[in-house]
Parts: structure tokens; sequence; C-alpha cells
């Protein structure tokens, strides 16, 4: 089994390996053809199955971040590198904190990553967008063989597991129904121009014959579906009697009911797995009323609806400041700590500065703040906030707290020598917010009660996730450089430790850290351009650009045109980035 994390360690999902057996055969599919609603194809990359022994025993942990211990303080007495191991990433920016942190790379090293030997490896083609953060599982089971394999989704509602090696297609899912297609933009243009899976998924390695994805896939056949998915990881069928169809009603005031509208809503935040359950967060399609903020759970074997919270039943009317709040963080996921407790940012939205005696919002409403959720008699509750004192302001103005993402950091030794138990979050004013998680500090008009505030470090505002990389915050604000923060007491110096020369138009950037423990740390970046930009840059110095993939000549490394949102995922030597049409895979030139 893996073993148990302190709690002052970041809890993350990597699971344990276990044996797997070969799968059942499927019918095989030129990788060309077109795959029917409803049915799921396998493509093997050999012209004949092999027969692999089973594999003996219990594998040790995967080497994703569960296996590892927290980033070192501040000023670490030198870098640590970490024995070779493998590296499962199942959940998006790599843990249930959200850190983005790849602490088991030693492929790829400040020294080997430029133009000279770095680029380009190849381009793994899809049929639609990839928005989610593809997935990676490594030394997995396929067919009686063994492979590395990168898991995309794409919004024309297809799961992809390619050989992350070798690029070939080892199976291809498709999570539509008999006679439906990809949902529609909803007169929208945040997702274009149809609406599959948005989110990315989450995958348990430890769960069924050979371990699962969980997905949430948005379809029309007359009339819109939002359902959830788990798919064999070896295979792509559909587990646990899947999929469910997405539904949901709440109490609403004086004794009525809200009810969750498929076509009302989008999916856009990452999917959390926490304990065993499954949870769903969701927005609107461009802020059109009527919507408030759902947040709905599932168990991951049975698929069971087992918990559901609306933060807005009373919202109403079509303003930003009445309307939701909707959640959906730029595609971040909700985080969760080793107990349990859940935490997510809300977008603009309803709020009621009457609070009752124990200082919550009267009618349950949670526009433009932090949540700490728990379950309680299996209810799910707010458990203790944060909003800003000036929340109706910013809510008219379209300051969304929202539009980033919250990541807990590890635990950080005050000037008291108290470890302290914080959490950040971002978002369109520009602000840099940093919460207690054991006091969060609820809502006080006359000013803001947090752990620390810092006014307008961030720019031209977050639509995007931070990272974390040895007691450094990383943060990649809307048409400015990529920013380092480097903690200091439980706290944060009030401008940027170091900071890229190079700029990211809107939204911005969402880093993603490659170290092999404390050394040879590489902060990755995308940028939403045409053609599409991948950075990386020195961890401990973020002037110093190690590589970007418009410096080759001839355009060897350009892989299409830009998308927003994007965070890139890397594992085994290699740096995965979702694109307009598929993947782009980038590494070491041999």
């Amino acid at each position: 089994m893996c073993r148990s994390l302190p709690s002052n360690q970041i809890l993350s999902i990597g699971l344990c390996r276990r044996a797997t057996t070969p799968c059942q055969a499927q019918r095989a599919v030129p990788s060309s053809a077109p795959l029917p609603a409803g049915e799921v194809s396998v493509r093997f990359c050999f012209a004949a199955t092999l027969v692999a022994s089973l594999i003996a025993g219990v594998a040790a942990c995967g080497g994703g971040p569960s296996s590892q211990p927290n980033p070192p303080p501040p000023v670490p007495p030198g870098p640590t590198p970490l024995p070779a191991q493998r590296t499962d990433v199942v959940t998006y920016k790599n843990d249930l904190a959200r850190t983005g942190q790849n602490l088991t790379e030693t492929v790829l090293t400040p020294a080997n990553v430029s133009a000279a030997g770095f680029g380009l490896l190849r381009f793994l083609a899809t049929d639609g967008k990839v928005d989610a953060q593809p997935l990676y599982l490594s030394g997995l089971t396929v067919q009686g063989a063994t492979h590395n394999v990168v898991f995309v989704a794409t919004e024309n509602d297809s799961v992809y597991a390619f050989d992350a090696d070798s690029g070939s297609t080892l199976w291809r899912a498709s999570l539509l129904g008999s006679g439906e297609t990809p949902s529609g933009p909803h007169g929208c243009d945040q997702v274009v121009p149809v609406i599959g899976i948005t989110s990315t998924p989450v995958i348990d390695r430890a769960a069924g014959a050979h371990g699962a994805l969980y997905a949430v896939a948005m379809s029309n056949a007359g009339g819109d579906h939002q359902r959830l998915h788990a798919l064999d990881v070896a295979t792509g069928a559909e587990l646990f009697g899947g999929p469910r169809e997405i539904t949901a009603v709440y109490p609403a005031p004086g004794g009525g009911t809200r009810t969750f509208d498929p076509g009302q809503y989008e999916e856009r935040a990452a999917l959390l797995l926490s304990q065993g359950t499954i949870y769903t967060s969701w927005t609107s399609h461009c802020d059109s009323a009527p919507y408030t903020g759902w947040i709905i759970a599932y168990g991951q074997t049975t698929l069971a609806q087992t918990a559901v919270l609306n933060v807005a039943p009373n919202a109403s009317g079509s303003g930003f400041a009445s309307a939701g709040p909707a959640i959906w963080m730029s595609g971040g996921g909700p985080a969760a700590d080793t107990s349990g407790n859940v935490y997510l940012l809300t977008g603009n939205g309803a709020f009621e500065p009457a609070l009752d005696g124990n200082g919550f919002p009267s009618g349950g409403d949670y526009g433009n703040s932090f949540l700490k959720l728990a379950t309680s008699g299996g209810a799910l509750a707010v458990a203790d906030y944060f909003t800003m004192y000036d929340e109706v302001g910013e809510s008219a103005a379209d300051l969304d707290l929202g539009s980033g993402g919250a990541m807990l950091l590890p635990d950080l030794t005050d000037s008291a020598g108290i470890a302290r138990h914080l959490m950040v979050g971002a978002g369109k004013d520009g602000n840099l917010y940093v919460v207690n998680r054991d006091s969060m500090g609820r809502f006080s008009p006359g000013g803001d009660n947090v752990w620390q505030e810092l006014t307008g470090v961030l720019g031209g505002g977050i639509w995007s996730t931070p990272a974390w990389f040895n007691g450094t915050l990383y943060y990649g604000p809307s048409g400015g450089s990529l920013l380092a923060f480097t903690a200091a007491a439980a706290r944060f110096p009030g401008s940027a430790s170091s900071r890229s020369s190079a700029s990211f138009p809107y939204p911005g950037s969402a880093p993603a850290v490659s170290a092999n423990g404390s050394a040879n740390g590489i902060v990755w970046a995308h940028e939403n351009a045409s053609p599409a930009v991948l950075h990386a840059f020195d961890a401990g110095n973020l002037a110093h650009e190690l590589y970007n993939s418009s410096q080759a000549a001839n355009g060897r490394d350009h892989f299409g045109a830009g998308n927003k949102f994007i965070t890139p995922m890397i594992a085994d030597g290699k740096v995965f980035v979702g694109a307009q049409t598929g993947v782009a895979v980038f590494g070491l030139l041999r």
C-alpha cells in the first residue's frame, strides 16, 4: 500500500500500482477509421498481440507526488536529487493541493533544455480541441504489453489513450450516446465550436480491474445531457454501470427547489477525486442567466450521487452582482486537504452582507469567495469562508475572484515558529490573497481579515492557476510577465522575487514545474498566441529563459494556434501541451 502522508504534507492521489491482467481483446480499428457514436474502439501498436506474464505482487507506489516529501522551506541547504523513478499524473496540476509540481523528473534539466537539444518530438492528432490537461500513467499494461500512456480528452467527446513514447493510439472511446453530437456553444464564444469534454478528468489507478479514468461529457440529442463517465484505463470501456446522468435539486427560498439544468451549465473546473468521492462544479455559458453555483458529488465506485450543494440558492436576475456565482477557476480544480475538506473560489454573484450569528451569509449565497467545504452527516456544507469587504462592487465591475484557482500551500512556519496552513487565490482585480485555512477570515465590511493581501501585485489580473516549488509561488497574470514570489516566515514579498522578460497575452499563463526533488527546477508556461509558444524558465530565476518553441529555425517546434487556460503536463522526460487539434509532445531530440 501507499505509505500514509504526515498531516503536514500535501495530499496527492498518485496511487499504488498493482498487478494487472491482460484486457479482453476488442475489435481493432485503424487509426484513420471513424468511430461510431457510443462505441469504444481499441487500437494497438503491434501487429500481433503479445501475451505477457502477470505482474507478480503489488508494485511500489507510482512516483507521483504522493510518494514524495513536500518541497523544503525557502533557501534549502542544497539541491537534493531523488532516485530515478516513474511518474503518474492523475489529476489537474499533479496533486490535490494543485501545486503543479512534478518532483520526479530525472531527464529534463536546465542544462539540457535548450533549442539545441530540446524541441517538438511529435503531434498527437485528435478529433477536436483539447481544453483539458492531459494525464499520464507509466508502465500500464494494455493488451499484454507495457506502455507509458498519455490520456487526452477532446471537445468532440472523445478520450484517447496514446503510447507516450511512440505516439501510437492504443484506444479511443467516444462518450457520445447513439444519435448524439457534442453540444453547441449556446450563443457563447467561451468554448467553440462545440462543447464536449472541457474539464480535466481524474484517474484512480486502483479502481476497477486496471484503473479508472473519470470524465464529464456534455452532449446533445434534441436536448442537452451532462454525464459522468468512468472508463477502464486499459480498454476505454465504461465501468461501474456508467455513464451517470447528472441531475440535482436543492432547496430554494420559500420552500421551493432549484433544479440543475444540464443545458444551462458547463463543467469547466477540473474534476476532484478525494477520499472516494468525485466532485463536479459548474459554471454558466457567458453569464447567461439564470444560473447558480452547483457542486455535485458522486461515489467513485458506484457513480451514485452522494451530495449536492448550491452556494447561491437565492441568486436571481442577470447582473453580475445578482446572478451566480459560477465556479470555473479558468479550468483549475477544487483542492482538498488530508482531512477531505474541499477548497474552491467562486466568481461574481449574489452575497448577503447580513450575517447570521456564526458570521455566515444569512441566505447561503457566496459570491466572490474562498470556500472551505466539509461533509457532515452525508451533507456537503460550507465550513468556513473568506469574502472581500467590497464584494458587491467587485461583482458589479465583473472582477471575479473565481477567474483564478485555489492552491493549498505546504505548511509554512511563521516568525513565531508556528506552522501555518495557508492557501492562495487571485482573480481579475490583480490582488494576491493568502488565506489561513484554519481561520479564513469570513466577511468584514470594514476591511479584509486575511493572513495576507498583496494589492495589485498581479498586474493585469488572473485568469489562470499558480504553481509552487521550493518555497516559491509562481503566477502568470494576463498581459504580463511570469512572476515568482518567494515566501519567508509564511509571508510573501510585496513585489516579485523574479520575473520573466517574456510577456503572456490573455489569459496569461498557468505554469507547471518539473524537478528532481529540490534540484533542476524548470517552470513551464504556455503562451496563447498564433502560433502558440511553450516556454521553459529556470525556476530559481525567471529572467533566465531556457527555451521557447519559437527559437528554432524554420518553425521546427511550432504546434499550431494557441488556446486559453492551457497548462503543460510533464512526465518522464516529455512535456505535453494541449492544442486546437491535438497534443504537442516535446522532449530531448535524439
